[in-house]
């Protein structure tokens, strides 16, 4: 609850700031209602005010469960709702205002911009008179840093404002535009608070006049930006405005340098800079020192080096004086220490040792640099994220180049310049363990465990080998082991401060910071990672080639990293411009590596010649104290005694035989031992979130207990009532606390996989919900007069219960570790069933709340959801926008109906009308979450935005007609609320519509066939009902009809059926629009020939009703072919030639195609009586062959030709020639079924192996000649001839079964 309110009150600063800038706003408009700017103000502000808004209504009804007080609860419910509803009218608002308002947001900024230099420059007048005086509440120092955070604010935006002007984006540029001046706004603000609080006059008017000339820059940049925007592709247009913006940005770095110390830092820099080009001559001077005493002046310099580099690291936490001197003295010892080294690097008796010592000199110059740079970096804006880390890391690269030189240049006893080494790393990471409150590593909870492991073991062996070798004067193999046991320290301090800051914000007492975009930490740290890498290639004396490697595969690594960081935070941003600005960046760094990577491969033994690709490289990746006290206190003696060992081992090493030196040995290394063996602890007791779990799990136990008591009072009819309040608010207050428990499930599940910092606050926040539960689900069942209505609310409350508590337990084994895979079904298994616990009671207490009008709930619900669709969407969306088109299709129409159905249900039955606004709001809630998804899939991204406003208008109709509904179940008799009631459902009708006409405009071609699919289901629908009837035998023709009448109509019709395939198996590789047209096409044709077939089969008659069955399940098939391929087809579209899908568009295809031809063959087969007839001779040309083989051949012969001169007079007009539109259907077919496959395969890019070609009639008649016709008639004569002659009975009945199965053959 503290946690709570601390939230709370954080949430109520931020949204108290910014209600002046809305009410100014407000204020503004009012009074110039006609200016553009102030309109412009007013709806800037409103969407500032939004996040925060939005922000304080969930912190509230998160903490509503908590409060005690019934009626503070109450209010604050009530207020939260209130503000809710205000926030999502103010969205819905600012968004139609912004449409109509943003294009002119350029020339609104460039106002505010000379405006803001008009005033500076006033200021500066001021200022010249001594008149400048600081508002209320400003300081030197706050304006200072307000001054130094704004400033990369203001360099961000303007980055920004390029990039949108060179792609030619006006809605963005205009975004980035306003961005831009108002963070100028803030900047202009500190500028004159810093000359206003300054006592130099000089520096108040050098801060006045840079800031000035920020202000004029930064004018003209926009000027520029606006004329980029009329000629995105201009190159003189593009240039001005990168010089322009050059401009700016030496501007803003001047204004910042007239900040208080940063100009001594800058002549620190300066300093540096200058001694370091003595570094640069080609022939140093001979030393005119003793090397000894050039060696004792270099030690000296060094620790005096490496002192005022932590002096440095210490001054940026104080004032800004210190930090000035501070550096001064850094350029002097490095002054000094330079001279020295390069005294040194005068003894070196070969060039190439000189070349050495010249190098490490330059590296300890650049790391130097960086150090004072991330120093000013600090100073300016302490609150930049990773700023502490960076300054550290640069204080251990100076610390660690001085070591390579001392290791390179001095000559000492073996094992003194490593103990030397040591101290010197050792003291430079204790300021790890200061203050963790930032991330030193990518390290997770577990990962710190294993390298406070691997590190200990590394460690002990280094210490009994430092003791084993200085007992044996093998000193070498001393100094050895003392730099092993350095790194494994420096490893386990690492690890100890890491782990420290995870255990601090896993604390359910930490508030944990906002997740960006993007981790600017991540993007810091690969950056640091890559140049120091890139510093290796390019070092000459890197000439080892598995050092080689190792840089490069580190480059590799963490380009890697930066590319999947830019390729999410594409996904999670609906700003195009910054899409593509990612996008760019990811290839640029992708790119520069596969070159770096390439050019390794190519001259792996020679760095010099990588600079080309670390020059491309390198600037492509600049684009892109409770819990902890223990395992800091184990670290720091750790530290402490190891320093104290090494001291010790160098002078053993020196003079082996000192046996109190021994003794002291002994104790510095037990105690090192102790202290590690209490950090592993440490970090193991204190892992984050099985404090919480154990303190969660007797917490909900003990609210089981409570829920068995009140059942067991139940079922004794002893259950107390409460008095104190109302029923409905007993309701309302159940309802609240389950839907907070229901946000929670998710975040937990994923805490427990794989975010450990996070379980203890989720788990801690969950058990404080089931207090309120329990006392809310007791006190609704003691007001509830229905006994089995009670045991429901209480058996569905410890249902509840129950698996949050397996939940618990799931998550205290998972713990948040990645790597227990093992407990990952679990934990998503309790998941689930918590989720279907909290779905159950809220379904009972939406019913008990509709039956009385008690619509609040469902209110809060379709509000909550509506403010959701402002949210992020997942990196990696799991469904395609066609997926979550059709899912919102279905969706939108289950509320119109459910709208359709109150409409009917006020006049008829008010009563039910709380089941349906259930319904609707279950409905939408649903279609607000796959909307979300929808919109950030959609193309382009207008269409998403559309997508997403209509939906939010959509919910605004829905919140009417829920309240409405509520209304009139209090009156039912009400005929004003009726009314109201039908107005507001039909305006949720056409807001459905709307939705339903933004989703086609993203995707005709998808909409297109899910109207076709859905028209196909009514077909087939219809085709059902006929077969029933058919099978009743009551299917006749209205007309004395016959089947001939209609064959040619269903021949045609399925050839345009055919033709309607083809096109629609193209169009998944079509435009939408040509696939929209193929979809509406089919749909149509296969209405036609479903009412051909219908009324053919209606022509057979009822007397035969097998064969009308048989005909219409024919067309059945097809039209569920067709239905497959219209969802194969919306499936496959727009998808890769080797999605899956495309094999499914195959099989749909060679489906149709088999059914169409299938159709035809039962469409011959149930022709006319006489063509049967007809057709049954021919089926009998096998069987007679065999009689006439005992015939005379010259008599049959004779007969033959007989026949033939004969054919004309009786062939008749039922016999069926080469011309006959069946014939020509089947060739057509033919040629269409290979058009399909064709299709297919093109869309597959497969290559099957080859078939033979088979005709799909190989039997059939109609493809003989006359010639044979007669023939086949004259054998049908000779066959009646033979029965005449006395074939009896029974030979005739043989004959029979050969001739039903060649018409099987042929027909089926």
């Amino acid at each position: 609850i503290r946690v709570l309110y601390l939230f709370s009150l954080c949430l109520l600063q931020n949204v108290a700031d910014h209600i002046p800038q809305l009410v100014q706003g407000v204020r503004g408009s009012q009074a110039q209602a006609e200016d553009l700017s102030a309109q412009l103000a007013l709806i800037n502000s409103s969407q500032n005010f939004l996040q925060p808004g939005s922000k304080m209504v969930a912190s509230a009804k998160a903490a509503v469960p908590t409060v005690t007080d019934q009626a503070a609860a109450m209010q604050l419910s009530q207020c939260a709702k209130n503000l809710a509803t205000s926030l999502a009218e103010l969205r819905t608002a600012s968004q139609k205002a912004h449409e109509a308002c943003g294009p002119m947001e350029i020339d609104s900024a460039l106002n505010t911009v000379q405006t803001l230099k008009s005033e500076l420059q006033d200021a500066k007048m001021a200022a010249v008179d001594g008149q400048l005086k600081p508002l209320p509440g400003e300081t030197l120092e706050k304006c200072a840093q307000d001054l130094g955070s704004t400033s990369k604010a203001v360099g961000s935006s303007m980055a920004q404002l390029l990039t949108c002007a060179a792609q030619g984006n006006e809605h963005y540029t205009g975004v980035a535009a306003r961005e831009t001046a108002q963070a100028l706004k803030t900047l202009a603000q500190a500028a004159r608070g810093v000359a206003a609080s300054t006592t130099d006059p000089v520096a108040a008017h050098a801060m006045l006049d840079s800031a000035r000339d920020v202000m004029e820059g930064s004018a003209m940049l926009i000027q520029e930006a606006k004329q980029a925007l009329a000629a995105p592709g201009d190159a003189d247009s593009q240039q001005r405005l990168a010089q322009v913006a050059k401009a700016v940005s030496h501007s803003l770095n001047n204004c910042v340098n007239c900040l208080p110390g940063q100009k001594d830092v800058d002549v620190a820099l300066k300093s540096i800079g200058e001694s370091s080009k003595k570094l640069l001559v080609d022939l140093l001077p001979p030393s005119s020192k003793s090397f000894q005493e050039a060696q004792s002046e270099l030690n000296q310099a060094a620790a005096d080096l490496n002192q005022s580099a932590g002096e440095v690291v210490h001054a940026t936490r104080g004032q800004s004086g210190e930090l000035a001197a501070a550096s001064g003295k850094f350029s002097d010892d490095f002054d000094e220490f330079l001279d020295a080294g390069i005294e040194m690097a005068g003894q070196a008796q070969t060039k190439e040792d000189q070349i050495q010592v010249i190098g490490n000199l330059k590296s300890i110059s650049m790391a130097s640099s960086k150090l004072l740079l991330a120093a000013k970096s600090l100073s300016v804006d302490p609150g930049a994220p990773n700023a502490k880390n960076l300054l550290a890391a640069a204080a251990r690269a100076v610390t660690e180049s001085i070591n390579q030189l001392i290791t390179l240049c001095t000559q000492q006893a073996p094992g003194q310049k490593e103990c030397d080494n040591a101290l010197r790393e050792l003291e430079t990471v204790k300021g790890m363990l200061d203050n963790p409150n930032e991330p030193v590593s990518d390290l997770s909870y577990f990962d710190c465990i294993e390298g406070v492991m691997e590190n200990s073991k590394a460690l002990g062996e280094s210490m009994a080998g430092i003791s084993q070798n200085a007992k044996t004067g093998d000193l070498l193999v001393f100094g050895e082991c003392v730099g092993v046991a350095s790194k494994a320290l420096c490893g386990l301090t690492e690890a100890a401060a890491q782990a420290a800051y995870l255990v601090g914000i896993s604390d359910p007492n930490s508030q944990a910071g906002q997740q960006g975009l993007v981790d600017p930490i991540q993007f810091a740290r690969a950056n640091q990672a890559i140049q120091m890498a890139c510093q290796n290639l390019v070092d000459p004396t890197v000439i080892v080639r598995l050092y080689v490697l190792s840089a490069a595969t580190i480059v590799a690594k963490h380009t890697s990293a930066l590319c999947n960081a830019c390729r999410i935070a594409s996904s999670k941003t609906a700003n195009p411009v910054a899409k593509r600005h990612f996008v760019q960046s990811a290839k640029e760094v992708a790119n520069s590596t596969a070159n770096l990577v390439k050019t390794i491969k190519v001259q792996i033994l020679r760095g010099h010649v990588l600079l080309l690709s670390l020059q491309l490289l390198l600037p492509a990746v600049g684009n892109l104290r409770t819990t902890q006290e223990p395992i800091l206190v184990s670290a720091k003696t750790m530290l402490e005694s190891s320093s104290l060992l090494i001291k010790t081992a160098r002078s053993l090493a020196i003079n082996p035989k000192d046996p109190p030196t021994w003794s002291v040995l002994a104790g510095h290394s037990h105690t090192v031992s102790d202290s590690i063996k209490s950090l592993i602890t440490s970090i193991r007791d204190k892992a984050p979130g099985q404090r919480e779990c154990d303190y969660s799990i007797d917490g909900i136990n003990r609210c089981i207990r409570d829920i068995e008591q009140a059942s067991l009072a139940a079922v004794s009819q002893s259950l107390a009532t409460r008095d104190d309040i109302s029923v409905e608010a007993l309701q309302e207050q159940l309802t609240s606390v389950v839907q907070e428990i229901g946000h929670l499930i998710d975040p937990i599940a994923t805490a427990a996989r794989g975010e450990a910092a996070q379980l203890g606050h989720k788990v801690t926040q969950l058990a404080s919900y089931f207090e309120p539960l329990v006392l809310a689900a007791v006190g609704v069942a003691s007001k509830t007069l229905d006994h089995q209505q009670q045991m429901t609310v209480l058996d569905q409350s410890k249902t509840l219960a129950e698996s949050a508590l397996q939940m618990l337990y799931a998550a205290k084994e998972g713990g948040g570790n990645p790597k227990a895979s093992h407990t990952h079904d679990a934990i998503t298994e309790a998941a689930q069933l918590m989720k279907e616990a909290v779905d159950d009671i809220m379904v009972t207490l939406n019913e008990a709340a509709s039956e009385v009008g008690m619509v609040g709930g469902m209110v809060d619900s379709i509000t909550e959801a509506m403010s959701k669709l402002d949210e992020s969407t997942p990196a990696d969306p799991k469904g395609t926008f066609v997926d979550y088109q059709t899912t919102v299709v279905k969706y939108s129409k289950a509320i119109a109906i459910t709208a359709q159905e109150m409409m009917t249900k006020s006049v008829t039955n008010p009563e039910e009308l709380g089941g349906l606004a259930s319904q609707m709001t279950n409905d939408y809630g649903h279609l607000a979450l796959q909307g979300r998804m929808a919109a950030a899939t959609a193309e382009p991204e207008e269409i998403g935005f559309q997508i997403k406003t209509r939906v939010q208008e959509l919910g605004h109709g829905c919140i009417f007609l829920v309240q409405k509904a509520g209304a009139l179940q209090i009156c039912p008799t009400d005929s004003y609320t009726k009314r109201e009631l039908i107005e507001c459902a039909r305006a949720v009708t056409e807001k459905v519509s709307l939705v339903l006409s933004a989703l086609q405009a993203g995707n005709k071609g998808t909409q297109a066939c899910i109207t076709a699919a859905s028209a196909v289901s009514g077909i087939i629908a219809d085709l059902d009902t006929t077969i029933m009837f058919a099978t009743a035998g009551t299917l006749n023709a209205e007309n004395n009809e016959s089947f001939a009448d209609h064959r040619e109509n269903i021949l045609k019709t399925a050839k345009a059926l055919v033709e309607d395939t083809k096109l629609l198996v193209s169009g998944a590789a079509s435009s939408q629009d040509k696939l929209a047209q193929a979809a509406q096409s089919s749909a149509n044709t296969i209405t036609q020939l479903a009412e051909v077939v219908k009324l053919g089969a209606a022509s057979l008659g009822s007397d035969d009703p097998e064969t009308q069955v048989v005909l219409i399940n024919a067309i059945k098939d097809v039209a569920k072919a067709l239905s497959d391929l219209i969802g194969a087809t919306k499936g496959a579209a727009s998808k890769p030639a080797d999605d899956p899908s495309m094999y499914q568009l195959k099989g749909a295809a060679k489906v149709m195609v088999t059914n169409v031809t299938s159709l035809l063959k039962t469409v011959k087969a149930v022709e006319d009586e006489a063509t049967r007839g007809t057709r049954a001779l021919e089926a009998t040309i096998e069987y007679i062959k065999q009689e006439l083989t005992v015939k005379n051949k010259i008599t049959l012969h004779s007969m033959a030709l007989k026949l033939l001169s004969s054919f004309p007079l009786i062939s008749g007009t039922e016999w069926v020639d080469p011309e006959d539109p069946t014939v020509i259907a089947e060739t057509e077919l033919l040629g269409a079924a290979a058009s399909i496959e064709a299709a297919a395969k093109k869309l597959e890019q497969l290559k099957p192996r080859a078939k033979p070609k088979v005709s799909v009639y190989p039997n059939c008649f109609f493809e003989s000649n006359k010639a044979d016709d007669a023939y086949s008639l004259y054998v049908g004569l000779l066959f009646v001839t033979v029965h005449d002659n006395g074939i009896n009975n029974q030979k005739s009945a043989s004959v029979s079964v050969p001739l039903g199965a060649a018409l099987g053959r042929t027909y089926l």
